[in-house]
């Protein structure tokens, strides 16, 4: 079961590191790069994702999708928004079938 409060504590660590010098941490360097850095790393997770998919190796697939999440919160840090702010959307989510959800969308 995901436990909010560790992705709650490292949002507030990416906060933190917006800040920070870019020699400090890997994610102040993130930072430091700007938007389209911080995209292209969010690509090379999601594709790396996949291929431990393909592969069907289990750990592996934690492993990556780890790295997924916690860039996808370097983005969503990025422009000052949080892990919150996803849950509240899974939440508003949460009993909708995805076809209205999308449907919703227009």
């Amino acid at each position: 079961m995901i436990d909010p409060e560790v992705l709650q504590r490292l949002g507030r660590t990416l906060a933190e590191r917006k800040g920070a010098s870019a020699d400090s941490s890997y994610v102040a360097s993130l930072y430091a790069k700007g938007t389209d850095a911080i995209c292209k790393k969010v690509a090379e997770e999601a594709a790396e994702t996949i291929m431990a998919a393909k592969d069907g190796d289990l750990r592996h697939i934690v492993y990556e999708v780890t790295d997924l999440w916690f860039h996808s919160m370097v983005l969503l840090s990025q422009f000052g928004l949080s892990v919150d702010d996803v849950l509240v959307e899974f939440r508003r989510r949460e009993g909708i079938s995805g076809i209205d959800e999308k449907a919703a969308r227009g």
